[in-house]
């Protein structure tokens, strides 16, 4: 998968995904298709893999989310680990703890009769967490979350490199100015996608400018209400990043009020591709927030390690995929590509 991942420009999650025709992955085409010839190009030979027995004949796995109503991301994951496990023959259950430390252990407690092949442990929120001690005897995987001391394996977004790869396709398109609207303060998505953010600009010679990032909630009211603070700078941006799709929600809503059009006046990228995004208009540019994909490699992690293969505990970054709409393409931007690939 390294060799593939290297040739295709792609991450080895992502190669994953493909190469196990894993449904419900949300990856472009062209990625798919990059990945299919890369394989074929280092002469990798494609076969239909039958269901695996479960390793040691236990037969399930353990999801404890610590939120699923407020958004979709532990249930994305859950449905990717379930796909994962039952390649194998493995059963998952899910659980939902709203982060109680003794309900989780009573939970456990009530399942120790169960052929328990281990447990994923996820978050909302990507955080710190801290394993109560009643379940440290599961081989465990952390989604969305870590532990200080790395004692398991962790899966996280890759949200430094989405902040990064957000703000680079809003400067290929074009954009000089872009303004960012965080998430809330203090929680690490907001840390890490502002640091892409900045690394972009540094990394293409623009000045980071403090004026140009305000802070938010990643609710629509928070989009809202900064779009509007920086549109009434002296030099507004041309284009917003909003560190969520939510806020990019509002962002909209302020850019129509002030009759700023979208994306030939100032282009808009999100992030996370809820549902949403595709039905705004126009459709919103932005990035996948991966966890489906995440809770596959969790539970492949899980199955590996109960089938002998034990390794370091690590912390593994999922790719956050562009998905590119009409938010962030003028059409002078679309009109250079027809001409670029006319050209060629």
């Amino acid at each position: 998968m390294m060799d593939v991942a290297a040739a295709a420009g792609v991450s080895q999650a992502t190669v994953s995904l493909v190469l196990s025709g894993t449904k419900g992955a949300r990856l472009a085409d062209a990625t798919r298709a990059r990945v299919v010839e890369a394989a074929k190009a280092l002469g990798y030979r494609f076969v239909r893999r039958g269901t695996k027995a479960p390793p040691g004949g236990r037969s399930a796995i353990v999801f404890v989310a610590d939120e699923t109503s407020t958004d979709p991301w532990m249930s994305l994951a859950f449905e990717g680990a379930r796909d994962k496990a039952l390649e194998y023959g493995i059963n998952m259950l899910m659980v939902v703890s709203h982060g109680d430390a003794e309900l989780e252990a009573n939970i456990i407690g009530g399942l120790k009769n169960l052929p328990i092949l281990g447990l994923i442990y996820g978050t909302i929120l990507t955080r710190l967490v801290q394993i109560p001690p009643a379940l440290s005897d599961l081989s465990i995987v952390l989604v969305n979350c870590y532990d200080e001391n790395r004692e398991h394996h962790s899966v996280l977004p890759g949200d430094l490199l989405g902040g990064r790869t957000a703000t680079e396709h809003l400067l290929l398109s074009g954009r000089s100015r872009i303004g960012f609207i965080n998430g809330q303060q203090g929680v690490d998505a907001a840390r890490d996608r502002l640091k892409g953010y900045k690394q972009a600009l540094a990394s293409n010679d623009i000045a980071f400018d403090p004026a140009l990032v305000r802070p938010g909630n990643w609710e629509p009211s928070a989009g809202y209400e900064m779009t509007m603070e920086l549109m009434a700078l002296d030099n507004p941006p041309d284009a917003i990043f909003c560190a969520n799709d939510m806020m990019a929600v509002g962002c909209f809503d302020a850019l129509k009020q002030l009759n700023v059009r979208i994306p030939d006046d100032v282009a808009v990228i999100g992030f996370d591709d809820r549902d949403i995004a595709q039905y705004t208009h126009p459709p919103l540019s932005t990035l996948v927030l991966p966890l489906y994909e995440m809770g596959r490699t969790a539970a492949e992690l899980l199955i590996e390690a109960a089938g002998g293969l034990h390794t370091n505990p690590s912390r593994i970054k999922v790719e956050c995929e562009l998905i590119a709409r009409q938010s962030t393409a003028t059409s002078r931007y679309l009109d250079d590509i027809e001409a670029t690939l006319a050209a060629q």
